[in-house]
This record gives C-alpha cells, sequence and structure tokens, in this order.
C-alpha cells in the first residue's frame, strides 16, 4: 500500500480536497498537512518520513519541505502547480486533482 501525503500552506481548501477524493482508494493511505506553523494539521517530520509519495501544491511548499526536514524526506516529491484559488472540494480543483495526481499514481 502506497502512503501518499498532499501538502498546501493552510491544511485547510487544497490539501484536505485532495486526501478527500484519494482516501476511498484501497491501494492508498492518504493523509494531509500544512506548510505554516498554523495549519490545520501543521506539516512535521514524522508525516515526511512516513510518505512513499508527496505531492505539494505549489513550488514554495517543496521549497519549505526541502529546507525543514531534508534528512526525512526520502519519497518521491511532486509539484503540481495548484495555486491557492479555490473552495474546499471545489468541482474545479477536483477535477485538476483527479486529473494531475490520477495519472501520477500506480
Amino acid at each position: 500500500m502506497k502512503k501518499v501525503l498532499f501538502v498546501c500552506s493552510q491544511n485547510r481548501l487544497r490539501s484536505p480536497t485532495a486526501e478527500q477524493i484519494f482516501s476511498t482508494r484501497a491501494d492508498l493511505e492518504v493523509t494531509s498537512a500544512g506548510t505554516n506553523k498554523d495549519a490545520e494539521t501543521p506539516l512535521t517530520a514524522e508525516l515526511v518520513a512516513w510518505a512513499d509519495i508527496i505531492f505539494v501544491m505549489e513550488k514554495e511548499h517543496r521549497n519549505k519541505l526541502q529546507r525543514r526536514f531534508k534528512k526525512e524526506l526520502r519519497a518521491r516529491l511532486i509539484c503540481l502547480d495548484i495555486l491557492d484559488d479555490y473552495e474546499f472540494m471545489d468541482p474545479v480543483l477536483v477535477s485538476l486533482l483527479e486529473n494531475k495526481v490520477g495519472r501520477l499514481l500506480p
């Protein structure tokens, strides 16, 4: 089973949407977190070490993750280039995530 971590800034809109979409797959264990200290679920070294694949929404998230968790980062790290322009479960966001992430997962 692949362990997939979705990361955005606040863990309120984009990454929780991705978590909800892909949590129904039996072949995946999915969670989400945010890079900001005041995120709903802040990103931790344990989460980074746990993941097999990490999807970040923006390059800024990738850079923060690589700087803060250099030692723990062994997962494949993929930037989706999805800006913070969507509400939770926005149909356009759902479609973007299904298209971008769906083709990258086994």
